[in-house]
């Protein structure tokens, strides 16, 4: 194949993805060109492109990232999810393109289309759907011997990943004072009322773990980014609707309550019980349990706040080392952060 082109020659990508579209195209010999027919941004360095190659036309998406990310992607979609029947459930994966410099890689994807759960009006159904796939996902992959693997390439999620991001947040966030860093009185009131909020999370972090302990249930393999958007909910022609996972960027090891308080979090307050309803009844038939709301609440505050002191960490560096405007930039970020610690709501009301 000799290159991808664009009615404007536009570029697209790199030489290497345009050999791996036309190798998964069927496109192969130096005669060949695929047409890029159409672009369309889905997301940051994710696009869905139409091509055309021998009069036959084709959707795929194709996602850029570091090649960290790349290898959970591609473990996920043809080791894990394999090793416990679900290879159908997640990415539709055709393929990798690394960059010859080695600091992006191409991830080539079938497009199944727009249809992700819509978080503001969920589809009942689509909602079922999904919540029965993250149920088998999770009793699946209880107390696997793969886990040791997707811990080693993807996050523990355990009790030490809330109380390492809060203590590296209040490390971050000590550094921008005197004689480091002189900041004014309204950046300084907006790093102390963050600190106060972290200082407290973190004196909390052994009845936390101890709750993990004793409620969290065995560990498992977690999607670790469970936004409805990352359940894609397609039709079939005769029975329920199917569903699949995307987007395994944060894939990892940890107690189902950090996939939970993602998912439910997401879904409108009315929608939550209901939806952990369906979760609760899935677990049952595998002979799982839940605790009671009041005990899930406090396992989801854990995943929130750990969650949001991650957030907290990257912005305070940059304050650290960025000139003015990066400045500006990492202290509106957070100012919004510290708006979010302190006025966290419970998951279930």
């Amino acid at each position: 194949m000799e290159h991808l082109t664009l009615e404007r020659e536009e570029r697209v990508g790199p030489p290497e993805l345009a050999e791996l579209i036309a190798e998964c195209l069927g496109a192969g010999g130096a005669a060949t060109t695929v047409r890029l027919v159409s672009r369309r941004r889905l997301g940051p360095d994710v696009h869905r492109l139409r091509l055309e190659a021998a009069g036959v036309a084709r959707s795929v998406v194709v996602k850029s990232s570091d090649p960290a990310m790349a290898r959970r992607n591609r473990l996920v979609a043809e080791r894990w999810l394999p090793a416990v029947g679900m290879a159908e459930c997640g990415p539709p994966l055709l393929g990798l393109a690394a960059e010859r410099s080695g600091e992006r890689v191409w991830q080539l994807y079938d497009d199944l289309g727009d249809c992700e759960l819509d978080e503001r009006a969920p589809d009942a159904a689509g909602v079922e759907a999904a919540v029965a796939l993250v149920a088998r996902l999770h009793t699946r992959f209880a107390e696997h011997a793969l886990l040791a693997e997707c811990r080693l390439w993807g996050t523990d999620f355990g009790a030490h990943w809330y109380a390492s991001n809060v203590r590296d947040a209040v490390r971050a966030l000590a550094q921008l004072r005197a004689p480091a860093l002189a900041l004014g009185a309204e950046h300084a009131a907006v790093r102390d009322r963050l600190l106060e909020r972290l200082r407290g999370l973190l004196a909390e972090r052994g009845d936390r773990a101890r709750l993990l302990a004793e409620y969290g249930g065995p560990e498992t393999l977690l999607h670790g980014d469970l936004w409805p958007k990352n359940a894609l909910v397609r039709p079939t022609a005769d029975g329920p609707p199917r569903a699949r996972l995307i987007d395994w960027d944060r894939v990892g090891v940890g107690p189902v309550s950090y996939d939970l308080s993602t998912f439910l979090s997401r879904l409108p307050a009315g929608d939550r019980a209901w939806a952990l309803g369906l979760y609760r009844e899935s677990l049952g038939r595998a002979g799982w349990s839940l605790p009671a709301p009041a005990v899930l609440n406090r396992l989801f505050s854990t995943a929130e706040c750990a969650r949001l002191a991650n957030r907290v960490i990257w912005p305070a560096i940059a304050a650290a080392r960025g000139d003015t405007a990066d400045r500006e930039w990492a202290f509106g970020e957070l100012d919004a952060l510290a708006g979010w610690l302190t006025e966290t709501q419970p998951v279930l009301r």
